[in-house]
């Protein structure tokens, strides 16, 4: 989409039914769909490893990492319960707070780090005005860097994956998850083409970070827009991933997952396709992945390949 049709777009918004919002964004993506099905939901390109690529840590075959953007103060109540869901499953993950758009509970912040999971920064308000100028960015970057230091946290994304990856290096942070391998339904799609990290050099003094795309496509996208009723898409990617020994990073958002067997809402889908999901990794490539928060897998890549 281009810039300002996106921003025209976000200006609009506000005025504009969500039951309307969705009915013409499923049509978009249903057109997306079959107009980039040649490099959706794999774009082969991005499966080459980078030069001097060593593999994953402990010999694994890829990478298996768990991320979550909450948009919602809904999407906050649903925490504890997908908490629940992973650690039954034996996985970990984390968790992306909007500071300025819903009270985020303390509470529930510290309820997360002190079991094992993480908590990471989704931008200040989830809208597409992030790159508008360099003021505002600046402006924005004083008040992230606040929440990151207040919340101990070191990851980062921006709200729908706007990026400029330059301008994020603003951020004191570790890492960032603003982009992706490849996703045409995004309001900006350019996709990055790798299944792997990489080291953003920071400008202007700053120091850099290390890039996660996400490479799984987004619950979102298939549930709610593509109004998929299974999890074959998913396990098509992984597979491929597998296949190349990329990082296979999945964000998901617990706004849009219902825990409630008996009700599925307009904008939801059963969390059991979730849970699935993680089924299908742990038992078919059940020891074969290197499954760490992304705190943790941006330290390693730092201790291999920045300052090895």
């Amino acid at each position: 989409m281009h810039s300002s049709l996106v921003n025209t777009y976000y200006f609009l918004k506000p005025y504009i039914p969500r039951s309307l919002q969705l009915s013409i964004r499923c049509q978009i993506a249903k057109y997306k769909k079959n107009a980039y099905r040649h490099v959706w939901p794999i774009d082969k390109s991005a499966g080459k490893a980078p030069l001097k690529w060593a593999g994953w840590p402990q010999e694994k075959k890829f990478a298996f990492i768990l991320t979550h953007d909450i948009d919602t103060g809904r999407g906050q109540e649903k925490c504890l319960d997908l908490i629940s869901l992973e650690k039954r499953m034996g996985f970990l993950s984390s968790f992306n707070f909007v500071p300025r758009k819903y009270k985020v509970s303390s509470e529930l912040r510290k309820y997360i780090t002190r079991n094992g999971f993480e908590v990471g920064v989704h931008g200040l308000y989830h809208d597409g005005n992030y790159y508008n100028s360099r003021e505002e960015f600046v402006k924005r970057a004083l008040l992230i860097n606040q929440y990151l230091k207040e919340w101990d946290a070191v990851g980062y994304r921006t709200p729908s994956m706007h990026h400029k990856l330059d301008w994020i290096s603003e951020l004191n942070i570790l890492y960032d998850s603003s982009t992706f391998d490849t996703d045409p339904f995004e309001p900006y799609p350019d996709g990055i083409g790798t299944i792997f990290p990489f080291w953003v050099a920071g400008g202007n003094e700053s120091k850099g970070y290390v890039e996660l795309p996400y490479t799984l496509p987004q619950d979102f996208t298939l549930f709610v827009l593509l109004k998929e009723k299974n999890i074959n898409v998913w396990k098509k990617k992984l597979d491929w991933i597998v296949e190349n020994g990329g990082m296979a990073l999945l964000n998901t958002h617990p706004d849009y997952m219902s825990f409630n067997k008996h009700y599925v809402g307009l904008e939801e889908y059963p969390s059991v396709y979730y849970e699935e999901f993680l089924d299908y990794v742990r038992t078919k490539y059940n020891k074969q992945y290197y499954s760490v928060l992304p705190n943790m897998l941006a330290y390693e890549y730092i201790s291999r390949y920045i300052y090895e």
